[in-house]
């Protein structure tokens, strides 16, 4: 278990300084983690498996917020919504080198990942619960989309848009598919 956390540790921080989630190697994680190659692909698999690893590991604590703010009273669906995609975009803001090699780790899809599936049926069933959305499924697909770890990269890291304008012009763009709310 020490080990693992090592890693996880050491892949997390190694991703996190990184200029391009490319440049990270298995060799880098292990040298810092202070473990063989070896036990990398024992625990994890593969590149693919320890990245998810990292990013399980990273969204735990968002993934107990969200499963508490589900059964709280007071927020509309169509807010709970906006509340759970800017959650997902804060969260691939910060972690956006992380997320974006997660996309890039070999899936044959990014749909096929984990935290993916996880992102869309909790966005899908508050979706369910929307006046007007006929579609859920492919309404939170869509959604989903708009902030790809690739895109939110390419828009803050290439196109220079602060984090607050990103938040903000996803804000418009809920407003403009779920109607103003």
């Amino acid at each position: 278990m020490r080990n693992r956390e090592a890693v996880l540790a050491a892949a997390d921080a190694l991703f996190a300084a990184s200029g391009s989630p490319q440049s990270v190697s298995m060799d880098d994680i292990a040298a810092a983690a202070g473990v063989g190659k070896g036990t990398l692909f024992r625990r994890f698999g593969d590149r693919a498996g320890l990245i998810g690893a990292v990013i399980a590991s990273r969204l735990e604590p968002l993934r107990r917020a969200v499963r508490e703010a589900q059964g709280a009273p007071g927020s509309s669906p169509r807010q709970r919504v906006a509340d759970l995609l800017d959650a997902s975009l804060r969260f691939k803001i910060e972690n956006r080198n992380l997320m974006t090699a997660a996309e890039d780790a070999g899936l044959s899809s990014p749909y096929q990942a984990e935290h993916y599936g996880w992102w869309h049926e909790v966005l899908r069933t508050a979706l369910d619960e929307v006046p007007g959305v006929d579609d859920a499924d492919f309404t939170a697909h869509a959604l989903l989309a708009a902030i790809r770890a690739d895109l939110v990269a390419h828009l803050i890291d290439e196109r220079g848009v602060d984090a607050e304008g990103l938040r903000s012009s996803l804000a418009g763009y809920i407003d403009k598919v779920l109607g103003a709310g």
